[in-house]
């Protein structure tokens, strides 16, 4: 008989928190104490409301708000509290912001290679960046769609556009994790689909863990591999997109009504088209009226 085959070691979780939590300065909870463990080159997508916690989390997951009590764990670094340990996470976990953040008055060329500061010192970023980093981001803009528009000013570009260069900034610095916080909320419903589907698809060729935190229901379901949702500051539901029903959403949510506001695809409302002889009667109702002289 064939001798059994060991079994192969789990791979170690990309990034995990244990037991983290955030009290700001005010004293306003804006996490209570979460553990949570995110898999390498999963695509978990935070759901809840504003206010929720979900941009507490993601922005705790690289420092950009300080953790109160808690720890978290990165592959290859350990804990982020120790020496030099955040800088080194930073370097390889790339933001994707809902407001964009680059410099209007630079090049879209010009904002991709900012993603690769992290990697020369300060006195050496002051110097053009190597031609091996140009070359980098020329690609990365070309991943997005944007290769025609590199030496286009930023602010020139529409918001969606805008968006397309964030994530080539972001993939620019080569991670093994991206965080995204809303990066679709200002942008309509068309662009939205297609920005979040340029995420989903550069994460899932080049391996990365990627982390959104959104509010729209329908936009989960169609791209997370996992869904945490959070509500008041705590995970309220962890799992597949396919188990999300009514008591989810209402645990989310606080109730199927404020799921229903925060996102249309929730309970679609039918639209009510108008009857094309109708609104041709009214309107020439409304220019007789105008054009008839009133009597004297």
């Amino acid at each position: 008989m064939p001798k059994d085959e060991p079994l192969a070691a789990a791979a170690p979780d990309a990034i995990a928190v244990d037991r983290l939590s955030v009290v700001y300065p005010n004293g306003t909870v804006g996490l209570r104490p979460t553990s949570l463990a995110f898999a390498p080159g999963q695509f978990v997508v935070l759901l809840g409301p504003s206010g929720a916690g979900k941009s507490t989390l993601l922005r705790s997951l690289n420092g950009l708000v300080a953790a109160t009590q808690g720890d978290i764990q990165v592959a290859g670094i350990g804990s982020i509290a120790a020496r030099g340990a955040l800088r080194r996470h930073r370097q390889r976990c790339a933001m994707v912001f809902q407001q964009h953040q680059l410099i209007g008055r630079l090049s879209t060329l010009q904002n991709v290679l900012t993603g690769r500061l992290a990697y020369h010192s300060t006195l050496r970023s002051l110097w053009p960046l190597p031609l091996a980093d140009k070359r980098l981001a020329l690609d990365c803009l070309d991943r997005v769609g944007l290769l025609d528009c590199a030496l286009k000013r930023v602010d020139e570009l529409s918001g969606g556009q805008q968006q397309r260069v964030g994530i080539a900034r972001a993939i620019a610095q080569q991670p093994r994790i991206l965080l995204a916080d809303e990066p679709v909320a200002s942008l309509d419903p068309a662009t939205s689909v297609r920005v979040l589907g340029l995420i989903h698809s550069i994460c899932k060729a080049d391996g990365i863990t990627a982390i959104i935190s959104l509010h729209q229901v329908h936009l989960a379901r169609q791209f997370a591999d996992r869904v945490i949702g959070i509500g008041a500051g705590r995970v309220v539901f962890d799992g597949p997109p396919s188990q999300i029903d009514t008591a989810v959403l209402t645990a989310i949510y606080g109730s199927l009504e404020s799921a229903q506001r925060d996102d249309w695809s929730v309970a679609p409302t039918p639209m009510t088209v108008p009857d094309a002889a109708v609104e041709q009667e009214a309107l020439s109702t409304t220019l007789t009226n105008r054009i008839t002289p009133r009597p004297t």
